[in-house]
């Protein structure tokens, strides 16, 4: 069968907290263009307090149309085969059932639970893809909450910080090109990306460490070089930089690394080569890291003015987690991008 990639939706939520609860309502649709399907949720939640005892019961109705269900849960004339005859199932009404619990029991360490339940629509139940049953989840976790020490370590004030960038595409691995054993930006396709960010700090040396931690969301700009056309990305991700250098009075430098999630509109030339050479798959959702190195511009000239700007190098990488994650279609491969940027606060 063809491949379903997961879609990005924009959508609209509503709710309102009452006494008894809080319902909810919740509009999204397709915008990736992959089902271009629209879904209406109405739920209801409420929480539950006694000690460091928290419970949270939630229960909704997923309204999804047929393009939606189709998408995920149909087969197309072209992928029918025996026991997979073809099938649209149509819109219908899933059942979604949660209780999500916390207990804190020692300072800001807490024990977290949930118990999920879900029941699709009789139409995609009948789907030769799917099995006719409940859908359950359980998970048990530990948590430590930073949020009381983050009030602490939070600067006082809370500019902007703002990045942009522009690279060159590597055949070398991000690990490599890290420990500088291998820079080269001469590939078969030469593509280039830039980009846009925007970043605010979360942390300022908690503790007194010479550490620091920020969070950015981007634009990227990929430039195939006529092999297809030019295309958009979007990232976000939460980034940590070290500074605790012997000459760190002298010439501030950074070693930064961040890690979140990237979407793009078209999968890379580069990573369609790649994974092509290697009889592999491709997903427009990766995991994304970006390791950077930086000096503060006002120690080099001399300037207090410019001691919050930045340049530097780095790598944008996209990256499968080497085929263990469904939610990044157990994609073993990636990209990567040397480039100089220039980081500064607005």
């Amino acid at each position: 069968m063809a491949l379903r990639e997961p879609g990005l939706d924009l959508g609209i939520a509503l709710r309102r907290r009452t006494a008894w609860g809080t319902p909810y309502a919740e509009l999204t649709y397709d915008v990736s263009h992959h089902s271009e399907g629209t879904e209406l949720k109405l739920g209801y939640w409420n929480e539950w307090v006694r000690g460091g005892l928290t419970l949270r019961p939630h229960a909704a109705l997923a309204f999804r149309d047929a393009k939606l269900n189709d998408y995920y849960y149909g087969v197309l004339p072209g992928e029918a085969a025996a026991g997979r005859p073809a099938y649209a199932p149509g819109g219908g009404v899933d059942l979604l059932l949660g209780l999500y619990g916390s207990y804190r029991f020692a300072g800001n360490w807490s024990l977290l639970g949930q118990l999920t339940a879900g029941r699709r629509s009789s139409g995609v139940r009948k789907s030769p893809i799917v099995e006719d049953r409940w859908d359950k989840g359980f998970m048990l976790g530990l948590l430590y909450d930073f949020s009381a020490p983050m009030k602490q370590w939070q600067p006082e004030s809370k500019p902007l910080i703002a990045r942009t960038y522009y690279g060159y595409s590597s055949d070398c691995d991000m690990i490599p090109i890290m420990r500088l054993g291998c820079t080269s930006t001469q590939t078969l396709d030469n593509t280039e990306v830039w980009a846009v960010e925007l970043g605010r700090t979360f942390m300022r040396q908690p503790h007194g460490w010479p550490v620091d931690l920020a969070g950015f969301v981007g634009l990227l700009r990929h430039r195939e070089k006529g092999f297809q056309n030019d295309f958009w990305q979007v990232q976000a991700y939460i980034k940590g930089y070290y500074y605790g250098f012997p000459w760190d009075s002298s010439v501030r430098t950074r070693f930064g690394f961040g890690s979140g999630l990237a979407y793009a509109e078209h999968v890379p030339l580069m990573e369609q080569r790649d994974q092509a050479r290697r009889n592999r798959g491709t997903w427009k959702l990766l995991n994304y890291f970006d390791p950077t190195v930086d000096v503060r511009i006002g120690d080099l000239i001399g300037q207090r003015q410019w001691r919050d700007t930045y340049v530097g190098l780095g790598v944008s990488h996209r990256s499968g987690m080497f085929g263990k994650s469904q939610l990044f279609g157990d994609v073993n491969g990636g990209s990567n991008y040397i480039y100089f940027f220039l980081e500064t606060t607005i």
